[in-house]
């Protein structure tokens, strides 16, 4: 799909049902749309779900501009894919990089979102100390898969903390996941660090507060950092609810997939407006 001058890659999953109620799901740095293909069977028998791979991932493309990469400019993409798909209000997941971006949809398009799901999110940094120190260590990143390549990147990603129970899970589980890992450019992480990341993103902290869309909040307990994070945004939020899983930490679709999606789904049934996706 020629989106603003880039090719998407777009997948839509029509609903099992007669509804046209719209699903956007966001996927996370390093990921693709096949994210979500564990969970899709459960979301799709309520809503029409739209899976893309953002900017710089997998079969979309990866300019070479740093500045389109810009969180302003990705929103500005998923509401013209909106646009073309006839879609005029949207539910957005999002988990992870995706999940600041989905906040981001909603904050700078809040008349195109009727419901949001953060998994694993932040608003981003709040003080401009915090965002700078990210951004070093961020281009510190970018230069070291500038010099050692995607596959050696990976090795060192996937050692994370932060994926630490990613180890519990099935060996087919773990390859599917890095399979997605390894179908990454060089230039597309370079540009989502870069443009995307943590630290060059726009804080949200200040707009919480007005942000009048139901919320959903969802972490797993074994990722304390972002346990945390989502309790600060659900005492700023005016309509939030969090939710937690054990056994999962920061993947938790791909850790407890079941229970994650049937979680997103009952929620989106009371709170998600299944009449407002057209």
């Amino acid at each position: 799909m020629q989106i603003r001058g880039v090719d998407y890659h777009v997948v839509e999953t029509k609903a099992k049902s007669n509804t046209r109620a719209t699903l956007l799901l966001l996927h996370g740095f390093t990921g693709s749309h096949a994210t979500y293909d564990t969970i899709l069977p459960i979301l799709a028998q309520d809503w029409h779900c739209v899976t893309v791979d953002l900017l710089g991932h997998s079969k979309t493309d990866s300019p070479e501009n740093l500045e389109r990469y810009r969180l302003e400019e990705q929103a500005a993409d998923l509401i013209a894919i909106l646009d073309q798909l006839g879609v005029q209000r949207a539910s957005v997941l999002g988990y992870s990089m995706g999940g600041r971006l989905a906040l981001g949809l909603a904050t700078l398009y809040t008349e195109r979102i009727s419901a949001l799901m953060l998994q694993s999110a932040s608003p981003g940094l709040a003080s401009r100390q915090e965002r700078e120190a990210r951004i070093l260590k961020d281009m510190t990143l970018a230069d070291k898969i500038k010099t050692q390549g995607v596959a050696s990147f990976v090795a060192e990603w996937e050692r994370l903390p932060l994926f630490a129970t990613q180890l519990k899970l099935s060996q087919s589980v773990q390859e599917k996941v890095r399979a997605e890992r390894m179908n990454q450019r060089m230039i597309g992480l370079v540009g989502s660090l870069g443009g995307m990341g943590t630290g060059a993103q726009p804080s949200f902290w200040r707009e919480l507060p007005n942000l009048r869309i139901p919320t959903l909040l969802l972490a797993g307990q074994e990722d304390q950092k972002f346990c945390g994070i989502a309790l600060a945004m659900k005492k700023a939020l005016p309509d939030a609810k969090y939710i937690t899983f054990s056994n999962a930490g920061h993947t938790i679709h791909v850790e407890q997939p079941e229970a994650f999606g049937y979680a997103v789904r009952n929620w989106l049934r009371i709170r998600g407006g299944i009449n407002n996706g057209l």
